[in-house]
Order: C-alpha cells, then structure tokens, then sequence
C-alpha cells in the first residue's frame, strides 16, 4: 500500500490507513516510539499504563508453570490486621 509523506504545519507525515491500523493494534490517539531500523521508520507501541492493560494480556505473559499459593509470613509482629 502507497502512501505519500506531507507536509503538516512544521512537521511531516503520513496518514495511515485504517485496515493498517486496525492490523497493527495501535488503537488512535495511543503513544508509539518511533525509531529507524536498517533504514527502515519503525513505529513500535509504548507499555500500557494507568490501567490500560488488558487482564487477558497479563494473564498470558503468566509461565505456565505458575502456581498460586499462600505465602507464609509468620506470626504477626506489631499492629498488624491479618
């Protein structure tokens, strides 16, 4: 797909098409790094943050072997609630 670099008040770019979008997973207004690799523009999304990770996401960078347990603290020292 063809697309042309312009001109926008001081700046340059380009407009991306939706289907390209909508592909890549950057959602519009969402931060990305931009840097050039092997002469390359590569846009790249920034982490999520104040709570815009998604609960599936984290779920599956979990290790599969990943075990919940309970933690053992001992006894209580101070005015601790438990």
């Amino acid at each position: 797909m063809l697309t042309k670099i312009q001109k926008w008040g001081n700046s340059q770019g380009i407009r991306i098409p939706k289907i390209i979008l909508e592909s890549s997973l950057i959602e519009l207004g969402e931060e990305v790094d931009i840097s050039i690799e092997n002469g390359r523009i590569v846009l790249t999304p920034t982490k999520r943050i104040h709570g815009r990770f998604a609960i599936a996401d984290l779920v599956a960078e979990m290790p599969k072997e990943y075990n919940i347990s309970e933690e053992d603290w001992g006894e209580s020292e101070g005015k601790e609630e438990w």
